[in-house]
């Protein structure tokens, strides 16, 4: 019998692992796939998430960068170089994701890769999982399956909250300059925006479209493509990995008897950014103290996960989806407004660093851009 089964070993599922098992529980952390297992991912990564562990990232950690260049429609470029506390974290996700499973196991978790969940049972006091290795027993439950996982339907949350968004994305393995730089472009997607985010031996090369509405069924192979020719890649002789993100779109139950969702699972991808892996671990943490106060007797600390997810980075979404509303209707207004702006790169980097809110800068951030459209 485990305190807890984690279904899912990615970000959210991981960091549960972890903070559980540190904490002295019996943890159980499955995963359908093999271990390490490739991901398809930007793999950017706020240097914020070190706070909430204590041992150092640096083996997962495949480049650090501190220049960004943007673009409109692959013209007009502007530069921005970021302090050397505040650079980003570029990671390949079958090494990061595993880096952390890994201190979870040096804290005692017990991991079953390759093992796939069939089906759950409610035993009153306890879950019964029924996996492709047989069943095992647990007094709690984290689902942090992802966003196409089947624990949120077997645990009743068919009408969870989100924004159906979409990306496309190739990783060319080439040589990276020795001072690597994170590239964006707006503009060459409706809804959405282009990226090249290196890696030590490579990069990754894609687009999303983070914004509802019939633009969001465009095709996206085709910009990639433009886009990737920007950086003299091929796009058709790289294989590409296409996958849904499913964005917040407000307060929601995140909490069941005797389990919780985590990770993306919880639909808690970044509406204007479509940043995943922060708000992954940041839910998977959450639910981890959840998971320890109901262990120790708490009645209501499954549902304070809920208020938890909905205050904390809830209110931020909320504040994010405004944002994003406007920056993707009017991306040339918000490229030249917005983007260009000497202070603009640094202070989005703090917001993902957790240095600032999204309520902090959209108000003003609003008013300009609303002005713009006015006139």
């Amino acid at each position: 019998m485990y305190d807890c089964i984690i279904v899912g070993a990615g970000p959210a599922g991981a960091t549960a692992a972890y903070h559980l098992s540190k904490a002295g529980h019996q943890v159980l952390l499955l995963d359908a796939a093999e271990l390490p297992r490739y991901k398809p991912c930007g793999g950017g990564v706020s240097p914020q998430v070190a706070q909430w562990f204590d041992f150092d990232f640096s083996p997962a950690i495949s480049v650090k960068v501190r220049k960004v260049r943007y673009t409109f429609n692959l013209a007009d470029p502007i530069e921005a170089e970021l302090p050397a506390e505040k650079a980003l974290w570029m990671v390949r996700r079958d090494e990061f994701d595993y880096f952390i499973v890994q201190q979870a196991q040096k804290q005692g978790a017990t991991l079953k890769d390759s093992t796939k969940v069939q089906g759950i049972e409610n035993q009153g006091d306890h879950w019964q999982v029924n996996t492709s290795q047989g069943p095992v027993q647990g007094r709690f439950l984290i689902a942090a399956d992802g966003a196409r996982g089947s624990m949120t339907k077997w645990l009743g949350f068919p009408q969870r909250r989100y924004k159906l968004a979409a990306a496309l994305e190739a990783e060319p393995r080439l040589e990276v300059p020795n001072e690597p730089v994170v590239h964006f472009d707006l503009g060459l997607i409706q809804q959405g925006y282009l990226w090249n985010f290196p890696k030590a031996d490579g990069y990754s090369i894609g687009g999303g479209v983070f914004r509802s509405g019939p633009q969001r069924k465009q095709d996206l192979r085709t910009p990639v493509a433009d886009y990737a020719a920007a950086f003299d890649v091929d796009a058709s002789t790289v294989q590409h990995f296409g996958h849904p993100i499913f964005i917040w779109d407000g307060p929601q139950t995140l909490h069941t008897h005797r389990a919780v969702l985590a990770g993306e699972a919880a639909c808690v991808v970044d509406p204007f950014t479509a940043e995943g892996i922060r708000p992954s671990i940041f839910s998977g943490m959450k639910a981890a103290q959840a998971i320890a106060q109901a262990l120790q007797g708490s009645g209501t600390a499954l549902e304070a996960y809920t208020h938890t997810m909905n205050q904390e980075w809830g209110e931020e979404m909320r504040w994010a989806r405004r944002l994003a509303r406007l920056v993707y209707q009017a991306p040339a207004l918000a490229y030249k407004a917005g983007v260009k702006r000497p202070s603009s790169t640094l202070t989005m980097v703090k917001i993902f660093c957790g240095e600032v809110s999204y309520g902090e800068v959209a108000h003003r951030a609003i008013r300009r851009l609303s002005a713009g459209l006015l006139s």
